[in-house]
C-alpha cells in the first residue's frame, strides 16, 4: 500500500472526507474520475443528432454538464435504460450507437483542480472489481465499445495494446486490464485502496446547529480491514460526509436451499470448473458436469465445458421458449454462441435427443437433493423422479449483493422494504437525478444496486452522484 492512502485508512480523527465509495468496479471508477476534477462540457461546434437535446445543449454551452439541470436535459430521451440520467450520459458519450452510427461524443473534458472533491474508493479486488474474477477468455455480453469509460475509448486503448475485438465484443480479461489501466492513465491511483473489506457503516444525524458550527449533515463512519499479502489484516476507520454504494450484485451467489448443497462437489461459481479441470479432478472422461440455471452465466459454463469436451447435463426450471429467458431477448447476429446454447437447450432433451453428443438438456426439472455419492435427484415435469451421476455441480442461478455492513443489511433501503434487494426487481430506492437514497441523506447507490445493470448505463449514475456532491460542496460552510 502506498503512503498516499495509508494515513487516511489508519486514523479516524482527521478531517472527514467528502465521500467514500464502496466498490471499485466501473461505477466507482467513473465516479472517481468525475470527482477528481474532470469536468464534461459540450464540445465547441458539436451537433447532437437528437434535435431536442441539441437545442437544450445549445442554450448554455459554456456551463458544465455537471452544473446543468439533469432532469431538464434528459427529458424526452428514450433508450434501453429506465434511468433518465443514464440515457442522457450515454447519448452524450455515444450519440447514435443504438442505430449503428458512429457519431463521436459531443463532450470535451477539462481538468479543473478547483472542482476536486476529496474521496476514497475502497475495493476487495484491483480497480475493475468483479471483472478480475471472471475467466479472462470469456467475451463480454455488451459490445466492446460499450464497456468504455469517459475520455478513453476501448477500441483506442485496444489499438494501443495491439489487441482486437471478437465479433465487436471484448474478452473479460481485456476489459479488466482496461479498467485497471484507466485508473492509472487518469491519475486516479491515490484515491483507490485495493484489498479492503468493509465490515460496518454507521451514521447518525448531528445535534442541531449552533452558532459557528458546521452544517448539521450526517457524518458516516466506515469500518473495515485492509488485507495484504505480507501482513495480517489491518483495521481502519474512516469518517466521511457521504457514502456511495457501488458494490455491484455478485457478492453472494443465489442458492437452491436443498439438501446436499454444501457437499464438496457442489459449487456456485464458474471458476470452480476451471480449477477442477486444471487439477485433473474433471476431465473429458469424467461423469458429466451438472450446470443449473438458464441465464448467461450458465450458458458461459456450458460453452466452457464443451470447449474442452467435458460432458454436460444442463438443468433449468423454466420452459425453453419462456419469453423471460434472456436468450429470447438477444439479437442472433450479435450473440451467435448464446443462441447456439439456446438451440441445444431446445433440441437435446431426454425426449428428443439429437446430434449434440455430450450435452443433455433438462427443461422444467427441479432439483430435490444432492447425495454424497455424487448423485443429483430431480423431479421432472410429470412429477416423476430422475437420478444422475455427476462429477461436479455448478449452481448458477444469479447472485445478490452483500450489504451486511449496513444497519439491517440495507433491507429498509429498497423500493419495497418487505422484499429482498434485487437489482432487477427491487433495487435501492434512489432519487433518479441524484441517486441519493430516498431513506437516508448522504447515502448514495449506483450501478446494479440502483437498477443499472450494464456498464454503458452505470456511468449516468456517476454523473448524477457527482453533480449532487458538487452542489453540496458549494453549500458547505468554509
Amino acid at each position: 500500500m502506498n503512503s498516499s492512502v495509508k494515513d487516511p485508512l489508519s486514523t479516524s480523527s482527521s478531517e472527514p472526507l467528502s465521500a467514500v465509495i464502496i466498490g471499485n468496479g466501473p461505477s466507482g471508477i467513473c465516479l472517481s474520475y468525475l470527482l477528481s476534477g474532470y469536468t464534461p462540457y459540450v464540445k465547441p461546434g458539436a451537433v447532437h443528432p437528437h434535435p431536442l437535446l441539441q437545442r437544450k445543449l445549445s442554450e448554455t454551452p459554456e456551463v458544465s454538464i455537471l452544473d446543468q439541470d439533469l432532469d431538464y436535459l434528459s427529458e424526452g430521451l428514450e433508450g434501453r435504460s429506465q434511468s433518465p440520467v443514464a440515457l442522457l450520459f450515454d447519448t452524450l458519450l455515444r450519440p447514435d450507437t443504438d442505430i449503428g452510427g458512429d457519431v463521436e461524443s459531443v463532450l470535451t473534458w477539462k481538468h479543473q483542480k478547483e472542482r476536486i472533491i476529496p474521496h476514497m474508493v475502497l475495493g476487495r479486488n484491483l480497480p475493475g472489481g468483479a471483472w478480475h474474477s471472471i475467466d479472462g477468455s470469456m467475451v463480454t455480453l455488451s459490445q466492446g465499445q460499450w464497456m468504455g469509460l469517459p475520455d478513453l475509448q476501448v477500441k483506442e486503448w485496444m489499438r494501443q495494446k495491439r489487441r482486437g475485438l471478437r465479433n465487436s465484443r471484448a474478452t473479460a480479461g481485456a476489459i479488466a486490464h482496461y479498467y485497471k489501466d484507466y485508473v492509472t492513465k487518469k491519475g486516479l491511483d491515490p484515491n483507490f485502496v485495493s484489498g479492503t473489506v468493509v465490515t460496518a457503516v454507521e451514521w447518525a444525524t448531528p445535534q442541531p446547529i449552533i452558532s459557528g458550527a458546521r452544517d448539521p449533515t450526517p457524518l458516516f463512519h466506515v469500518h473495515g480491514f485492509l488485507t495484504t499479502h505480507d501482513q495480517s489484516p489491518q483495521p481502519f476507520s474512516l469518517c466521511t460526509r457521504n457514502v456511495v454504494l457501488a458494490t455491484g450484485t455478485s457478492d453472494s451467489p443465489a442458492r437452491l436451499d436443498i439438501p446436499g448443497e454444501t457437499l464438496s462437489y457442489v459449487h456456485h461459481e464458474l471458476s470452480a470448473l476451471e480449477r477442477a479441470m486444471k487439477t485433473g479432478v474433471v476431465t473429458a472422461a469424467s461423469d458429466p458436469v451438472l450446470i443449473v440455471g438458464a441465464g448467461l452465466s450458465a450458458a458461459d459454463a456450458v460453452l466452457y465445458a464443451r470447449h474442452y469436451n467435458v460432458s454436460v447435463i444442463h438443468a433449468f426450471r423454466r420452459p425453453v421458449d419462456d419469453p423471460g429467458l434472456v436468450f429470447n431477448q438477444l439479437p442472433k447476429m450479435l450473440y451467435p454462441e448464446y443462441h447456439k446454447v439456446h438451440q441445444m437447450m431446445r433440441e437435446q432433451s431426454i425426449l428428443s435427443p439429437s446430434s449434440y453428443e455430450g450435452y443433455l438438456s433438462l427443461p422444467e426439472h427441479q432439483l430435490q437433493l444432492f447425495k454424497e455419492d455424487h448423485q443429483a435427484v430431480f423431479r421432472d415435469p410429470q412429477g416423476g423422479q430422475k437420478v444422475f451421476g455427476v462429477s461436479l455441480v455448478l449452481v448458477l442461478i444469479g447472485s445478490y449483493p452483500n450489504l451486511s455492513f449496513l444497519p439491517g443489511g440495507g433491507s429498509d433501503l429498497t423500493v419495497d422494504p418487505d422484499q429482498p434487494l434485487s437489482a432487477k426487481r427491487n433495487p435501492i430506492d434512489v432519487d433518479p437525478f441524484t441517486y441519493q437514497s430516498a431513506r437516508q441523506e448522504g447515502l448514495y447507490a449506483m450501478g446494479p444496486l440502483a437498477g443499472d445493470n450494464f456498464v454503458r448505463f452505470v456511468q449516468g449514475g456517476a454523473l448524477a452522484v457527482a453533480s449532487s456532491l458538487l452542489r453540496k460542496e458549494l453549500r458547505k460552510p468554509p
